[in-house]
C-alpha cells in the first residue's frame, strides 16, 4: 500500500494599513499571521493589504480590492483566505460569497491551532469551549448540522428553525463544558496546594521564544519543544534544584498579539500557574526584529491577569542569532543590531533598566547558562529568606552549580 502525502492547503493573507500605521508594522503582523498559517499546516501563497481608516463593514476591504482578491483566488486555486483581524458574521458571509473559498479570521486560525495542539483532556476541554463560544454568534447562514450528532428527532420545538436548534445544542454544550472545566479547575487548584510551600517560578513570554527549551535546560527534563507557534498548551511543572535551593518551575502557554478573549477565559486554570507564582521569568527572543512590541504584549497580558507587579527577571534568549564575531574581526562593520556583541547588548536599555534583573543567554548553545542559574538562585533565595527568615543559615557559603 502506497501512502500519498496530503497536499497542503493554499492560503492568502489579508490585512489593512490604518491611518498613521507604519507599513513595516503591518508587514510584521502578516509575517506572524503567515507563521500561524504554516503552523496550522497551510501554505501562504500571497498577501494583500489596503490602506484605509477603518475596515469595510461589509467585506473588510473595499470593493475594488475584494474584486482583485477574488480574481487571484480563482486563477490560483486558493483554498482559504485568512484575515488578520476578527471578522463579524456578516463580513464572513459577504466575503465568502465574493471570493468563493473558505474564510478564516485570525481568531479562528488560532483556535484551530490550539485544537490541533491540545493533548490532554484538560486542554481539549478548554479549546472546545473557546471554539463554541466563538461559533455561537456566527451560526447565521452556516449549515452546521450539529443536531445530527445527537439525532434530530425530539430536539426541535414547534416551528423551531434549524439555526435555533443549532444554537440550543451549542448552548447546552457550552454549559456542559463549563461544568467540566469547573471540576478540572478544582482538581488543578488542589494539585497546586498539594505541592507544599515551595517557591514557584513561572516561565512566561511571547509564543516561540524558547520557553520550553529553557525549561528543559534548567530541569534536565524533556518537555516538547518545536519551532512552531504554541508548541506547548498544557502547563508543565518540574522541580528544579540550584545549589541547595529547590523550587518549582512551570512552563506556560505562550502569549500572542490579539490572543482571543475566549481562549484567555477558558485557559483560566492554566494561567493560574502565572497568577499564583512567586517569581516570573519573562523570556524574550532578542533576535526578533520587533521584540520590544512582544514585550509590551506580554506585559499587557500579565496586567490583565493581575500579575504585572510580581517579582520578575527577564531572559533575553537567542543571542546566538547575532553575528557579533564578524564585528570583532572588522571594526569598520556598521553597528547594526545583527552584529551586536554580547558586551554591546549589555550596554543597551535592556540591561540597564532598573525595573528588572536581566540576563542574556542562548538556550540553543547554552551560552551564559551559568549566569542565568546564578541570577535565578539569588532571586529565589530572596523570596525564600523573606518567607522563611529562620532558614537563612542554609545559604551560608553556598555555591551555585
Amino acid at each position: 500500500m502506497i501512502e500519498t502525502k496530503q497536499a497542503r492547503e493554499r492560503a492568502i493573507l489579508v490585512g489593512i494599513i490604518k491611518s498613521g500605521q507604519d507599513e513595516h508594522e503591518v508587514e510584521d503582523f502578516l509575517d506572524e499571521l503567515s507563521f500561524l498559517t504554516e503552523t496550522a499546516g497551510a501554505e501562504t501563497v500571497k498577501r494583500f493589504t489596503q490602506k484605509t481608516d477603518v475596515a469595510n463593514p461589509r467585506t473588510f476591504v473595499g470593493s475594488g480590492k475584494i474584486e482583485e482578491i477574488a480574481l487571484f483566488v480563482t486563477e490560483n486555486s486558493i483554498d482559504i483566505a485568512i484575515f488578520d483581524d476578527e471578522l463579524s458574521p456578516s463580513q464572513i458571509r459577504n466575503i465568502e460569497k465574493a471570493l468563493g473559498c473558505r474564510i478564516l479570521d485570525r481568531t479562528n486560525l488560532i483556535l484551530d491551532i490550539f485544537a490541533n495542539r491540545a493533548r490532554t483532556a484538560h486542554s481539549r476541554t478548554q479549546v472546545e469551549l473557546a471554539q463554541y463560544q466563538y461559533l455561537l454568534p456566527r451560526l447565521t447562514g452556516l449549515w452546521t448540522h450539529l443536531e445530527r450528532q445527537r439525532g434530530g428527532i425530539g430536539l426541535r420545538g414547534p416551528g423551531e428553525t434549524e439555526i435555533e436548534t443549532d444554537r440550543r445544542i451549542i448552548r447546552d454544550r457550552i454549559s456542559f463544558l463549563k461544568t467540566q472545566l469547573k471540576k478540572i479547575d478544582t482538581q488543578m487548584s488542589t494539585q497546586r496546594k498539594s505541592r507544599g510551600k515551595m517557591i514557584r517560578v513561572a516561565l512566561v513570554g511571547y509564543t516561540n521564544v524558547g520557553k520550553s527549551t529553557v525549561m528543559n535546560l534548567l530541569s534536565k527534563s524533556d518537555v516538547f519543544a518545536e519551532n512552531k507557534l504554541f508548541a506547548t498548551l498544557d502547563t508543565t511543572v518540574r522541580k528544579v534544584v540550584i545549589g541547595n535551593l529547590p523550587f518549582l518551575l512551570s512552563d506556560t502557554v505562550g502569549f500572542i498579539r490579539k490572543l482571543p478573549h475566549d481562549l484567555v477565559e477558558s485557559f483560566k486554570s492554566t494561567l493560574d500557574e502565572v497568577r499564583e507564582s512567586d517569581l516570573l521569568v519573562h523570556i524574550v527572543d532578542v533576535s526578533h526584529p520587533n521584540f520590544e512590541d512582544q514585550i509590551k504584549v506580554v506585559d499587557e497580558t500579565l496586567r490583565e491577569l493581575g500579575s504585572k507587579d510580581k517579582p520578575s527577571i527577564i531572559i533575553f534568549n537567542k543571542i546566538d542569532a547575532f553575528s557579533y564575531t564578524l564585528k570583532e574581526e572588522d571594526d569598520l562593520l556598521p553597528v547594526l543590531k545583527e552584529n551586536y556583541s554580547l558586551a554591546d547588548l549589555k550596554n543597551t536599555w535592556m540591561a540597564t533598566d532598573k525595573n528588572y534583573k536581566t540576563v542574556f543567554i542562548s538556550a540553543k548553545t547554552k551560552e551564559n547558562l551559568e549566569e542565568l542559574k546564578k541570577l535565578l538562585y539569588e532571586e529565589v533565595k530572596k523570596i525564600h529568606i523573606k518567607r522563611y527568615p529562620f532558614n537563612d543559615y542554609l545559604f551560608e557559603n553556598q555555591e551555585v552549580t
